[in-house]
């Protein structure tokens, strides 16, 4: 079963949580172009994480989801709020959502947690959530240190959960990769940033356009919080600090309000501009249907191509 069968969705494709990004207004607006669309309260609390879900159902009557991170303070009521609010998916981020699931489960919400390696998918699973978002190092943002293509099918194998691949993927070819190696969907993220609906400042998307494979970097190692973010003044000033093995104190000063520097204001060299290592495929703004259209229905000249590849082996 793919994931658009298990969500009643369009399109096997689920949104990725990105902090003062993935608004209720955004959320919806990938919900009603096919996909599932989710809220990322990462950075708000109960009340205004609340407030974008009432905005997202005023403009969608499509599923979506929240995303919870766990090390939010506001953890306990965004979850509260999640139930009272009738959110039929919650997928969930930087720790475990152990100690939620039991409520969740009973309100009818599924549970998708993200995570980057075998040992805590197999945690998950025997919590029993829904399934399991499988995300690579070449993703945008937070990260572990596994890719996408080795650690899909070593956690598909390990455990019997529908399983949806992210980071590194943005076309068909990557669509199909990920099927290939037993997940049932995907997740997707910095071919969303130059969707036409993202909120964020024009440069931020132009930022993403420009790029090419080799111009993000991992940040934040030293901390044991790696996040992956463009190559850029600010990034450079963090790797430097880190190599003098600055203290917490000092790294954190230099990344405050760094996102929301990139988000609103556009300032691409002072701000943490994170996007995926897949950003040199996205290089031009199209609507979120458009580019939801072209990854599934372009997967079927992809696998002919497969098939015609490898029929006289």
């Amino acid at each position: 079963m793919l994931l658009n069968e298990l969500l009643n969705i369009k399109y096997p494709i689920i949104q990725g949580a990105m902090a003062n990004i993935a608004t209720g207004q955004f959320a919806a607006a990938v919900s009603n172009a096919g996909g599932l669309g989710i809220i990322a309260s990462g950075g708000w609390d109960d009340i205004q994480t609340e407030k974008e879900i009432i905005k997202c159902k005023e403009l969608t009557d499509k599923p979506f989801g929240v995303n919870v991170m766990l090390m939010n303070p506001f953890a306990d009521k965004i979850i509260d709020v999640i139930i009272a609010q009738n959110v039929p998916v919650v997928t969930t981020g930087a720790g475990n959502p152990g100690v939620y699931i039991e409520k969740l489960k009973k309100a009818g919400i599924k549970i998708f947690p993200v995570v980057a390696n075998v040992a805590l998918a197999k945690r998950m699973a025997r919590l029993k959530v829904d399934g399991i978002i499988v995300e690579g190092c070449e993703a945008g943002g937070h990260v572990g240190e596994a890719t996408t293509m080795t650690l899909l099918p070593q956690m598909c194998d390990a455990i019997d959960l529908p399983i949806i691949a992210a980071g590194g993927i943005a076309d068909a070819r990557g669509f199909v990769a990920a099927l290939a190696l037993g997940a049932c969907g995907i997740q997707v993220g910095t071919c969303l940033l130059v969707s036409e609906e993202c909120p964020i400042h024009d440069n931020y998307k132009q930022a993403v356009i420009k790029a090419k494979d080799n111009d993000t970097v991992v940040t934040g190692r030293s901390l044991n919080t790696p996040v992956r973010i463009l190559k850029n003044h600010m990034s450079r000033q963090y790797l430097a600090l880190e190599k003098t093995c600055a203290s917490a104190e000092e790294l954190e000063k230099l990344t405050l309000g760094a996102l929301r520097r990139a988000v609103f204001d556009g300032d691409i060299q002072n701000g943490s501009v994170m996007m995926g290592q897949i950003a040199g495929l996205c290089d031009q703004i199209k609507p979120l249907k458009v580019i939801f259209k072209d990854i599934c229905t372009s997967s079927t000249k992809t696998v002919e191509q497969l098939n015609e590849a490898v029929k006289n082996l």
